[in-house]
């Protein structure tokens, strides 16, 4: 029988500023941190997922940078502002997410965009729902309840994504550690 090759399971996101992070970590720890129910996503693991592609051979993470740099639109960086939190399903939450807009809908231009490239590669099956710009704050632990959804974060500034990054997800008990694999400045 034959051995599988190595595999990793990827995705590709839209990175926040250092400072975007740092401030919505505060308000983060303020709306959310008394919660024991909820297991805080890591300061550097907040991101905007535009495409997530699963378990693929290693041997493909190459090809897929280069198909993800290739496929970026030469538009303007995407300009994200805080709105609102959803829980996500909305009546037993299995996390907590921060809704943002897409001034002029850049983020999703990016990600029809590499989700295109990534599907004619062979590599992606696009989503049947429509793109939501969001950045995951908490998920709620097994056989938690998350409780009440906090108001909007109405002291976040908006923030302008910085790069787009291919990452590698690797799971563990205390949550997901993710590891850059190339990075694309916009």
């Amino acid at each position: 029988m034959a051995s599988r090759p190595p595999s990793a399971r990827l995705f590709v996101a839209l990175d926040l500023p250092a400072e975007a992070r740092s401030a919505l970590v505060e308000w983060r720890e303020k709306a959310l941190g008394d919660r024991e129910a909820l297991r805080p996503v890591a300061p550097d693991g907040l991101h905007v997922t535009l495409v997530f592609l699963g378990h693929l051979p290693e041997a493909e993470i190459t090809p897929i940078g280069k198909l993800v740099q290739a496929a970026l639109p030469a538009i303007e960086a995407p300009l994200l502002t805080p709105v609102g939190v959803k829980a996500v399903p909305p009546r037993r939450p299995r996390l907590f997410a921060l809704d943002l807009d897409d001034q002029g809908g850049r983020a999703g231009l990016i990600q029809a965009a590499v989700s295109e490239a990534l599907a004619g590669g062979g590599l992606y099956e696009p989503e049947q729902r429509p793109f939501w710009p969001h950045v995951t704050l908490a998920r709620v632990k097994k056989g938690g309840a998350g409780g009440d959804v906090p108001a909007a974060p109405a002291q976040l500034e908006p923030w302008r994504a910085e790069a787009i990054t291919l990452y590698r997800s690797r799971l563990a008990r205390s949550g997901a550690r993710y590891e850059a694999l190339a990075r694309f400045g916009l």
